[in-house]
């Protein structure tokens, strides 16, 4: 079994100095997008998943046309839900992650005034992977560590996602607890490939991180985060 987490490439969050909510890719993250979708065109995989956010789908478009596959929408992938800036002066988001970087660690969890509790968020995203994996054959075995029971024969599966998706996804994998700062927790650059690989723990599985934020596919100009 392996899983294979994409983050999406460079979204366009200000316009004309206004932010922008669900944005598009900029012309570079198009860029990225198609060498990404080049890297990943002599792979298969039995199936893709993509968040239903705009940075995300445009970021599977070439991949699901190099592999000759249809969009499959994923709703638990959606990235932490930000307050609602659009057309708003950009400043003001600026200064909201400011604020919040700026919290001691414990009061972070409650996230950007106004957005999603990064508590919430993280639950969110655990509760969907957990369901998703149940219903890919991946049971947690009871105890404190991190086996599973895999059931059914080996898959790749690939999921475009976020940044903050990705991160909570590989810490449920493998077995670490959670924490407010994800996102900073795991460096993941836009347009990156991340794979983690189960292995046999007797009777059991577990898996392993085989690769991060892999961006070898980008030239250093179009490498961005």
């Amino acid at each position: 079994m392996e899983i294979v987490l994409v983050r999406h490439a460079e979204p366009e969050w200000v316009r004309d100095g206004l932010s922008v909510d669900d944005p598009p890719l900029t012309e570079r993250g198009l860029e990225q997008a198609a060498m990404l979708a080049e890297r990943l065109a002599g792979e298969s995989f039995d199936e893709v998943y993509v968040s239903p956010l705009t940075r995300a789908r445009q970021t599977a478009a070439p991949i699901l046309d190099g592999l000759g596959r249809t969009l499959v929408v994923e709703p638990w992938l959606e990235e932490i839900r930000n307050p609602i800036w659009h057309g708003t002066p950009a400043e003001k988001a600026e200064e909201a992650y400011r604020s919040q970087r700026q919290l001691p660690p414990d009061e972070r969890w409650g996230g950007i005034p106004g957005g999603e509790p990064v508590r919430e968020f993280v639950e969110r995203i655990r509760a969907g992977a957990s369901a998703f994996l149940a219903q890919h054959g991946i049971t947690p075995l009871s105890g404190e560590l991190p086996v599973w029971r895999i059931e059914g024969e080996r898959r790749r599966i690939l999921c475009v996602a976020h940044a903050g998706t990705n991160s909570v996804t590989i810490c449920h994998l493998l077995g670490l607890e959670p924490t407010p700062w994800e996102w900073d927790r795991f460096v993941l650059g836009h347009a990156s490939i991340s794979r983690l690989e189960a292995f046999s723990v007797g009777e059991a599985h577990t898996f392993g991180l085989s690769r991060l934020s892999d961006v070898e596919h980008l030239p250093a100009p179009l490498r961005t985060f």
